[in-house]
Order: structure tokens, then C-alpha cells, then sequence
């Protein structure tokens, strides 16, 4: 898994061009429709224009799911095994 993290990244977020490509819809409106409808997290601009960040559609697309990156109370230490 930390070849996907190896991947230069050209930019943070993904291009106009590249949510076109992804969601298959080019107007704003629909995409933000298709985006929801697939479970994807986004934001939009002040222009309504969603925005989805590289590394999670990076994720999303390979199948993992961002959540289970991180555990629900945050990552601690699994001390079980000090003596």
C-alpha cells in the first residue's frame, strides 16, 4: 500500500477535467449529484464547483476506504504487549 503514497502529485486537488472524467457528468449541478450519490467527500467553491482532494480519490478508486485509515478515537500506541 505505500506505492499509492509513492506517486509524485502534480496537485492537491483534482482538475475540472479530471471530476469530468470521473463522474461522467459535465455540469457542475450533476456532478455534485453523481459525487454524493457514490459516497465521495468533497467541497465546493464559491463558484458551486466540487472539489475533491488527489490523495482521496487516489484511495477511493483503489478500493480502500479513507475512514479505515484511521480509527474512530484516533490512532494511540497498542501498549498490551509493554511489560
Amino acid at each position: 500500500m505505500t506505492a499509492i503514497f509513492e506517486m509524485p502529485i502534480s496537485s492537491e486537488t483534482l482538475s475540472q477535467d479530471e471530476i469530468v472524467f470521473i463522474s461522467g457528468c459535465s455540469r457542475r449541478a450533476e456532478q455534485v449529484i453523481w459525487l454524493e450519490a457514490q459516497g465521495w467527500t468533497f467541497v465546493k467553491n464559491k463558484a458551486g464547483e466540487p472539489i475533491v482532494g488527489r490523495l482521496y480519490a487516489r484511495l477511493k478508486l483503489s478500493g480502500i476506504s479513507p475512514s479505515t485509515l484511521t480509527s474512530p478515537s484516533g490512532w494511540a500506541p497498542d501498549l498490551n504487549k509493554i511489560r
